[in-house]
């Protein structure tokens, strides 16, 4: 027995009907709205709406939330604040420390008549983001030169070095962090001071210690500083530790593998350094550079002297009798200058055929200045 009521109050169409026309007013709202976001501003006003609601739901959160904080037991802020106090004390004693050692090298560097120490000046900066292409290891920090950030300037934390500055822009640089495998840095293990060079590795994980012989002393857990000798990098940054050593014995320099003691992909405020070194420039760049320009200056000069060549061989004759003649007195050369400069052109042109009569007769035989002069 049908439930369904009679032909005559049937009202509106059938339930198959209205399916199928809500399947397809949804399906063209889903297109329309991933295609042309023709529903964003009614999602707004929802949105909007229904943000009371939302924070009424999340109200037993918050105050789970807000239970558990003040669960917090005054023990642990009592641990919490000796060990902060401890540290700073530690620091303190340290800050002493180094200032004593600083006025007692200032001391002995005026006593041994040395140069002072390079200064370090510091830029805090951020990292914005990383840069598209997946092969290299660089960052983008959100100083650039409007703030002074000079290109090659080393990049560290509180941990150690952790890259160097290869491009700068107006507000913005780019670092190329240290785990590159085109980055470079100058070390020497702080143990036993051998100096070498660090280099990034392909795969952007581990770093490798070069050029170092298969008999040097080089042992695992080594640390490594920058050596401060390309004038780049100051002095006694942490760099890396040594983690393994290769010595094989057919060649002649072993293979030192090291990881970085600075949080390279980790670290999210960094500084950026401003070394300023006090050394003299290089002996060998310096005469380089003065050759170069010496040589630069003779091309130049080359054109101007064949210039004045050819113009001097037309007033040869007449150079040649000025220079034979008694050199005049000091007032006979006053007296004369007007006279001299009314008749310089047509001696000039007289001693111009003069030259060139001279120069047919004596064709065989080089003329001298006082064949020229009679």
């Amino acid at each position: 027995m049908e439930y369904s009521p009679p032909p005559l109050f049937k009202q509106g169409p059938s339930a198959l009907a209205r399916l199928i026309f809500f399947v397809v007013l949804a399906i063209t709202l889903l297109i329309s709205d991933a295609r042309f976001n023709t529903l964003e501003i009614v999602r707004g006003i929802l949105g909007a709406g229904l943000y009371p609601l939302q924070r009424a739901a999340l109200v037993p959160r918050d105050i789970f939330m807000g239970a558990a904080d003040l669960a917090v037991t005054s023990a642990t802020l009592r641990s919490e604040n000796s060990k902060l106090a401890e540290k700073n004390l530690q620091l303190s004693v340290k800050a002493n420390d180094a200032s004593q050692l600083a006025v007692e090298n200032a001391h002995l560097r005026a006593l041994l008549n040395l140069q002072s120490r390079a200064s370090t000046d510091e830029t805090p900066a951020e990292i914005q983001y990383d840069t598209r292409d997946p092969f290299t290891q660089k960052v983008v920090i959100g100083k650039g030169a409007q703030q002074n950030i000079q290109d090659g300037a080393p990049v560290v934390t509180e941990d150690g070095v952790i890259g160097q500055v290869t491009r700068v822009f107006p507000l913005q640089s780019e670092v190329t962090l240290l785990t590159d495998k085109d980055q470079a840095v100058p070390v020497q293990i702080q143990r036993t001071g051998l100096r070498s060079v660090i280099y990034g590795t392909p795969k952007g994980d581990t770093l490798d210690l070069r050029f170092v012989p298969i008999s040097a002393d080089v042992q695992a857990g080594d640390e490594l500083v920058t050596s401060g000798l390309d004038g780049i990098y100051p002095p006694g940054l942490p760099v890396a530790k040594v983690l393994r050593v290769d010595k094989q014995a057919d060649t002649a320099f072993a293979r030192v593998v090291c990881i970085p003691i600075a949080a390279v992909r980790g670290a999210r405020q960094l500084l950026v350094l401003h070394y300023n070194v006090n050394t003299p420039p290089n002996p060998i760049e310096v005469e380089a550079a003065a050759a170069a320009k010496e040589a630069k200056e003779n091309k130049g000069k080359k054109k101007p002297a064949a210039k004045a060549a050819v113009a001097s061989g037309a007033s040869g004759a007449s150079a040649a009798v000025a220079a034979s003649a008694p050199a005049p007195a000091a007032p006979a050369v006053a007296a004369s200058a007007a006279a001299s400069e009314k008749s310089a052109a047509p001696k000039a042109a007289s001693g111009a055929a003069a030259a060139k009569h001279s120069k047919k007769a004596h064709m065989p035989k080089p003329a001298s200045s006082t064949g020229v002069a009679r």
